[in-house]
């Protein structure tokens, strides 16, 4: 069944591109298509719509800079490959958005930076500068250093975690396939696609298959596994087919493609992860001003804490007691526990004098907090 726009009721995408669609056989760029890919995504910024692009190929290209075989390498030659075939790749998106007029910025990503939640929001903050200044943010994993112990394995996990990480509206991967099917198409002419799929029971990763192509490690499989993490917190996900030119465009005309529900919006996605699965490592005591500026939406200054306890590090799970030490909030730490004590009761230009311009003025920011005691989501991010 064709569908009208999938992409109309979007504001920011987390597009994820496969090598094989990147990088022809013979390991050379796809210039051409890439153009076309370039094109859709100015269209899609010229209607206010944030990109994100995470990006394979680099591996891919370097292989051919470098004269390696085209099927197994090596993990050293696979680092290897991947330095060489990054500043290429860099290069060719570089060009393709420049004729756009389009800034690109190169963020190279390990596991660790999504993991650890200081990393988490040191990454999560450079997307989202750039995204504010216009820019197209190209991610790639940092394959010239990963090792098979501390890597993703595959750009469509890597990409679900950044989808999530900024808080996308949707992930969209594309690949050599229209979405997915109740049996992998090319072995079973019976299958049949299946253009929603609202829940990702064992049943519909039963129906995932193995990859289909040298360039990429991963196949239906891996998109099922990304697509758990992203509709778990709140990003929808579509898998649509990439081969053809103007893909994105495409979807914007009702290709055939498969959308993942999300489970739950975004902000209640996020009230669970910080209220159910992050340990509170801390207090912060507010004065009443505090606590009612709190409760209309406002950031957590510095200047209404009265009291600091426990010990936690920036990107830890705190909690924010009233006056009469009744918990009334809980995010994420701007600040360690050092730097709150510092601070606390102090105006936010004398919180700049006393830790420097390049750091966050607010204790806890209001898109990392969430209200104890109410269902108003309003003032979670959107």
């Amino acid at each position: 069944m064709m569908r009208a726009n999938a992409l109309a009721s979007y504001r920011r995408l987390t597009i994820k591109i496969g090598s094989a669609l990147l990088v022809d056989k013979q390991g050379a760029l796809r210039a051409a298509w890439l153009a076309d890919l370039a094109a859709d995504i100015a269209a899609l910024k010229a209607q206010a719509i944030e990109v994100v692009i995470v990006s394979s190929g680099a591996i891919a290209l370097g292989r051919g800079l470098l004269g390696l075989s085209a099927t197994a390498l090596t993990l050293e030659q696979s680092q290897a490959a991947a330095s060489a075939g990054q500043i290429a790749l860099s290069q060719a998106w570089a060009q393709a958005l420049g004729a756009h007029d389009i800034v690109t910025g190169q963020i190279l990503i390990t596991p660790n930076i999504t993991e650890e939640r200081r990393y988490y929001l040191n990454a999560r903050t450079t997307i989202a500068t750039l995204l504010g200044l216009g820019a197209v943010p190209i991610i790639n994993e940092n394959d010239s250093v990963a090792t098979a112990e501390i890597r993703y394995g595959d750009n469509d996990r890597l990409s679900a975690r950044v989808a999530t990480m900024i808080e996308a509206d949707c992930l969209v991967l594309l690949s050599d396939i229209d979405g997915l099917y109740t049996a992998p198409p090319a072995a079973n002419p019976d299958a049949t696609h299946l253009p929603d799929v609202h829940a990702i029971t064992p049943a519909i990763e039963a129906m995932a298959g193995g990859a289909a192509s040298h360039l990429s490690r991963g196949g239906m499989t891996t998109k099922v596994e990304a697509g758990k993490i992203a509709t778990q917190a709140g990003t929808a996900m579509i898998i649509a087919k990439g081969t053809q030119n103007h893909p994105l465009a495409a979807l914007a005309v009702g290709a055939r493609h498969t959308l993942f529900h999300p489970a739950s919006s975004r902000a209640q996605a996020r009230k669970r992860w910080i209220m159910g699965t992050l340990a509170v490592s801390g207090t912060l005591q507010v004065d009443a001003g505090a606590a009612r500026a709190l409760q209309t939406g406002k950031s957590l200054l510095p200047v209404g804490v009265t009291k600091v306890s426990g010990q936690f590090e920036r990107g830890d799970a705190i909690g924010v007691l009233n006056p009469d030490g009744v918990e009334i909030a809980r995010g994420l730490a701007g600040l360690d526990s050092q730097e709150a004590l510092l601070v606390m009761g102090k105006h936010s230009d004398t919180v700049l004098e006393l830790l420097g311009a390049s750091n966050r003025a607010a204790l806890i920011h209001r898109d990392n907090m969430v209200l104890v005691g109410t269902q108003e989501d309003s003032h979670e991010p959107s």
